[in-house]
């Protein structure tokens, strides 16, 4: 059983390994002697000249972008290297990417800075640096030809990479100039003067995305298809109980199994078995006799997690909180009192393309291929899981197939890979997930219960509102430092005060706001919006119950609260023009609304829906608005927003992960069920960027999604929906 696989097709230096073969990226590559790894420095490559950390030209005037984040679909690499190119100068048609691993930016002091791709601050926290970064490599070719004519710099223009000097009419291109460019020291990027947005001619234009045409024609690498020279394959099982261990296996028992090589305990929680492809190490494991310690964490549930949340709604104690006035008296003197209970799930991440890392480790250098939202975080993981330090380590990115936060703060597939690695030393081990072990052992959106207090006057004015909201944290899972005597205010994200990216966007004379922390054995994370998504339906539909209290109309409701939002009512009133609010809909039509501030950025959105005799919910119609500061490319900002709407109605529609004996029930896409083609709706949006500030893009509108629909169906049944998924409510006629 020693044979050594061989690759199936052949693998060129420029086009291997970094997920974008079609574009010359990052040359990371196999060689003869093994694998080799080779970056453009200065001069290093084969005519290539770097001007900064963030730009490469090649005399045939191809010029290279670095993108240090990660792309998952959502069009950052492009939108980035849009900025960058504004600045720079160049011709838009000669543009490519690459991608600065984290071991060169280890090594080059952090000069690319922080590598995570969250929060959807891809653009919104790298926008300024990027740009510095353009105009530095401008600036230093625009030098080099004013040494060259022996001009001031200031007499220089560039336009599309061709640059001129009107007084003697001479020009010359990028391409001519690099070489002794990059010779030149490189300017202070905080001396860089930038770009006023009104003056953009390659960023804010709805350019074509450079991550799509090897998707279409699918040449794309993934790094679940990577192949390496001796390359094994590893199926991998943890212990199905959270907080569980590994007790024993029987390795003999599927010993003789066709391909299988190894069988190795993991860790404490885990085995895997090692074999030639992954369907023989996939067979070999389902075949091996493992016995596990369960634990306590066995004893969990739904009922015990239920429990326990509900507590949290009642208990006494100082939690985390957004206050203002005094609600508690206001609400007992109030004409009519509004009280609700709301309720959302446990949500997986269900990426296609399931956790998997391929991982080549000796006494001296480890090296991992991994399709991950955080390079550092990874490089972190796989030095923590081998012993070496991270200058003897090194993380090849590969764009994920889906990422939704699952592949960022938890790398876990990476550690499990690294330690299986370890113990075969020098051979490649691609570790993949089974879609079960994907489904089983995620780090999942946090479950919590709301219970909502509202108080009007006799006119129906909004007098006081209390909110108290009782669930898991993922800072006690993933950042427990983070977590400040007992209280974390993360979980009220949208709903503290106007201080942060994310804050309620009413005013409230009377206004408390609550987080008790709940936790139980299951592990939790961000998941696409993270906490914005549960709050947003919590207040939002509150919102339309207690507007119906009041007699009043949802829209008329919220606007009368919003008079020191402007930016808030801005998207409100935008969305509502455009879905056409009032107007008149077809009989069994009803609309829904909701808006929310997340990530920097205002949403808005309007539903429509119907809801057929046997309770079938059909959402025809959703219609956003959106101001994020400033739209980089809007083609991008609508597919994203298109793209929140598959996600955030499947979990209105179907998301769940039950809890029975300490383990997530669902384990494929047979029970966690995910919207189909016909279930989409028409999406429309209208960008309203306001300026003055960056916004993200890719979860600010899923925290409308929901609410928006939740609302219609409020509107078309007169009954609120208090809990999700819909699948779970009976709305018969």
């Amino acid at each position: 059983m020693s044979q050594v696989l061989q690759p199936q097709h052949k693998l060129s230096r420029r086009a291997v390994l970094t997920g974008a073969a079609a574009v010359g990226g990052l040359a990371i590559g196999v060689d003869v002697g093994g694998i080799a790894h080779v970056f453009a420095q200065k001069g290093a490559e084969a005519g290539t000249h770097e001007l900064g950390a963030w730009v490469v030209v090649q005399p045939d005037e191809g010029v290279i972008i670095r993108i240090a984040r990660t792309e998952m679909g959502q069009g950052t690499r492009t939108g980035l290297a849009q900025l960058v190119a504004e600045e720079l100068e160049c011709d838009w048609k000669y543009v490519q990417t690459e991608m600065p691993t984290a071991g060169q930016n280890h090594a080059r002091k952090r000069i690319w800075g922080e590598m995570g791709t969250g929060g959807s601050r891809g653009i919104r926290m790298s926008e300024q640096y990027v740009r510095q970064g353009g105009a530095v490599a401008r600036t230093m070719l625009v030098e080099a030809a004013a040494q060259l004519w022996k001009v001031p710099a200031s007499e220089i223009s560039v336009s599309k990479g061709v640059v001129t000097h009107a007084v003697t009419k001479r020009t010359t291109t990028y391409g001519k100039l690099a070489s002794s460019a990059a010779l030149l020291p490189v300017p202070d990027l905080k001396s860089m003067k930038l770009k006023d947005p009104k003056d953009w001619t390659i960023a804010g234009k709805p350019l074509k995305r450079l991550d799509t045409a090897d998707k279409l024609n699918g040449s794309k690498v993934y790094a679940i298809d990577l192949k390496l020279p001796g390359m094994l394959v590893a199926a991998i099982k943890a212990c199905p109980v959270f907080g569980g261990t590994l007790a024993k296996f029987d390795a003999t028992a599927i010993s003789t199994m066709p391909g299988v090589r190894h069988v190795l305990r993991v860790d404490d929680t885990a085995v895997a078995v090692v074999a030639e492809t992954y369907w023989q190490a996939q067979k070999a494991l389902a075949s091996l006799p493992v016995t596990w310690s369960e634990g306590t964490n066995a004893a969990e549930s739904d009922a015990t997690i239920a429990a326990r949340l509900a507590d949290g709604l009642t208990a006494s104690g100082d939690y985390a909180k957004n206050a203002n006035g005094d609600a508690f008296e206001t609400l007992k003197g109030s004409a009519k009192r509004i009280e609700a209970t709301y309720g959302t799930p446990f949500l997986a991440h269900a990426c296609m393309e399931m956790m998997n890392c391929t991982a080549k480790v000796t006494a001296e250098r480890a090296e991992a291929w991994v399709p991950t939202q955080n390079a550092e975080s990874s490089h972190a993981a796989l030095s923590e899981a081998t012993g070496l330090p991270l200058d003897k380590c090194e993380i090849y990115k590969f764009d994920p197939g889906g990422g939704f936060g699952r592949r960022g703060g938890a790398q876990d597939y990476v550690r499990q890979a690294a330690r299986i690695a370890r113990q075969i030393p020098g051979t490649p081990i691609k570790m993949i997930w089974s879609r079960e072990e994907d489904m089983t052992h995620d780090v999942y959106r946090p479950i919590s219960q709301a219970r909502m207090e509202a108080g009007l006057d006799d006119k129906g004015n909004l007098l006081a509102l209390k909110m108290r909201i009782s669930g898991q944290s993922i800072n006690a899972y993933m950042s427990p430092a983070l977590i400040k005597d007992g209280k974390d205010e993360r979980q009220l994200q949208g709903l503290t005060a106007a201080r942060s990216d994310a804050y309620i966007g009413y005013t409230v004379r009377n206004l408390l706001i609550e987080y008790a922390m709940r936790n139980s054995s299951v592990p939790v994370g961000p998941w696409r919006g993270v906490n914005t998504n549960q709050n947003a339906i919590y207040l939002e539909c509150f919102m339309d119950e207690t507007a119906k209290a009041a007699g009043r109309d949802p829209l008329e409701f919220r606007r009368a609260l919003m008079d020191n939002h402007p930016r808030h009512l801005a998207v409100l009133n935008a969305a509502a023009e455009k879905a056409g609010w009032g107007k008149p809909l077809p009989d069994g039509m009803h609309r829904g609304i909701a808006q929310f501030k997340g990530y920097g950025s205002y949403s808005a959105a309007v539903a429509e829906v119907s809801i057929t005799p046997r309770g079938r919910v059909k959402v025809h119609r959703l219609v956003f608005a959106l101001d994020c500061g400033y739209v980089v490319n809007p083609n991008q900002v609508e597919a994203q927003i298109e793209g929140s709407v598959a996600f955030g109605l499947s979990a209105v529609l179907y998301g769940e992960n039950t809890v029975k004996s300490g383990q997530v029930v669902e384990k494929n896409f047979d029970t966690y069920q995910l919207v189909r083609i016909d279930e989409m709706p028409k999406v429309e949006s209208a960008l309203v960027p306001s300026g003055g500030f960056w916004g993200g893009v890719g979860e600010p509108t899923i925290c409308v999604v929901a609410p928006a629909v939740m609302n219609a169906i409020f509107a078309a049944t007169g009954k609120p929906v208090r809990s999700l998924p819909l699948k779970n409510i009976n709305l018969r006629a």
